[in-house]
């Protein structure tokens, strides 16, 4: 009968010690789903603003193309790299232009629409096109020029 109640002493111990354990292990999940709760409602934060972000800058985008200095720039970016298409491909020349002229526009809807880096053939070769009208140059009056400097 003694082994009995030591065996019956020492399931109750274990019982007892696993069930501290199981609860251990409840709070140790529970926490770790609140960290990846808080995680997952920043991501959606951060993913929502990303999006407005893009949205903005789309919509940005879209409204400096409508300007007309800017269509007018674009439509001579279309032009120039289709000239640089029919360079190569010389035999037919409409068919070919055409082809060249409507490559050339997807390129740049491509670009504006943000799917691939700008490759501007004007802006390699004269820097940056500016917007703005430049400064008129001043002339020498004719006192100015009869005097040596």
């Amino acid at each position: 009968m003694d082994k009995h109640i030591v065996f019956t002493a020492l399931a109750v111990y274990r019982i007892i010690r696993l069930k501290f354990e199981l609860s251990g292990f409840k709070r140790h999940l529970s926490n770790k789903l609140e960290i990846e709760a808080e995680h997952l409602q920043k991501l959606k934060r951060d993913q929502e603003a990303l999006r407005k972000e893009n949205e903005n800058l789309r919509v940005k985008v879209a409204s400096l193309n409508e300007n007309t200095d800017r269509r007018a720039q674009r439509d001579l970016e279309v032009f120039a790299r289709a000239e640089k298409r029919m360079l190569v491909t010389v035999p037919g020349f409409a068919p070919a232009w055409e082809g060249a002229k409507n490559a050339a526009l997807s390129e740049i809807q491509e670009e504006e629409a943000g799917r691939s880096a700008p490759k501007s053939v004007f802006s390699k070769i004269f820097g940056t096109v500016r917007t703005e009208p430049a400064e008129t140059p001043k002339t020498l009056t004719d006192s100015q020029q009869a005097q040596p400097s």
